[in-house]
């Protein structure tokens, strides 16, 4: 049966966090603009904002992990940005940015905890929709998505209401996946695991996409690193397309057996701003 690939990979920014970051930024009226935004991100997000305010004339500020991917940061400062860092382990990325916003009287843009960025985010379901019919392909009924903080898997659980959402994650960072199983939001434990999904290392989910998700039905699904770095290189050799290890997740619990593949399947491909290095080794099948 066909499978649909949906490569956001290929957007300008290499992620589909381009739509949200878009979305948010020209809905801001010209005083806004003028004292600028503040969002955070280990880089994906960080570039789709950086992109937006760079066309759109707005000052922006990013704060960023310590540990982010040379590649997401050097591109993200490339693009005129400003980059306050910390510790992902010791900081609170929200309260760093809420302070900086509150001290700027600027603009804060979250990377998936607001209604404007999960809408944005949605319009991926939406085009694919568009190209499915298009291509005359049978329309999907079960969309595979990766998950960090679930604002693009809410945005496509709202743009497509009659399709069963699945969201993935890497092992021990799947906090979505828990929560949805048990009703309630569970956070990432202590001690997580060391995961190259860096653009998935949220420790909670907020109750704005949790409550989409779990009003939507959507079930979670977690993968290993070595699942991810498979996806990666099958990626490469059968789709030709780069996809970071946080971006294959979904194509990773596919080729894993993970679940029962349905007529009409979407596998969203989020992302492909990889390290060049360990890029490398992956396809040198380095593990």
């Amino acid at each position: 049966m066909p499978v649909c690939f949906k490569a956001e990979c290929l957007q300008p920014i290499g992620a589909f966090k381009i739509r949200g970051a878009w979305h948010r930024l020209t809905a801001l009226d010209d005083p806004a603009r003028e004292k600028g935004v503040v969002a955070f991100s280990s880089g994906n997000h960080a570039q789709g904002v950086a992109w937006a305010a760079k066309k759109l004339g707005i000052p922006a500020v990013i704060v960023m992990p310590a540990d982010a991917p040379r590649v997401k940061r050097d591109a993200t400062l490339a693009m005129g940005a400003e980059i306050v860092s910390y510790d992902r382990m010791t900081e609170s990325r929200e309260k760093i940015a809420a302070h900086l916003a509150h001290a700027r009287g600027a603009t804060l843009v979250p990377s998936f905890d607001d209604p404007w960025i999960i809408e944005g985010q949605g319009s991926a379901g939406i085009e694919a929709m568009t190209q499915i019919v298009e291509a005359r392909l049978p329309d999907f009924a079960n969309v595979l998505v990766p998950c960090g903080g679930g604002g693009l898997a809410a945005g496509l659980a709202l743009a497509l209401p009659d399709a069963e959402i699945v969201t993935v994650e890497p092992e021990g960072w799947d906090d979505m996946r828990r929560s949805l199983d048990a009703g309630w939001i569970e956070p990432v434990g202590d001690n997580p695991p060391p995961t190259a999904c860096d653009a998935l290392q949220t420790t909670r989910v907020s109750p704005l996409t949790f409550d989409v998700l779990s009003r939507r039905g959507a079930t979670g699904l977690a993968v290993s690193e070595a699942e991810v770095r498979a996806a990666q290189r099958w990626a490469a050799a059968r789709l030709r397309v780069v996809v970071e290890p946080g971006g294959a997740v979904a194509l990773a619990a596919l080729l894993a057996g993970k679940l029962d593949v349905k007529p009409g399947l979407l596998v969203i491909l989020s992302g492909g701003n990889a390290d060049p290095d360990a890029y490398a080794q992956v396809l040198a099948g380095k593990d």
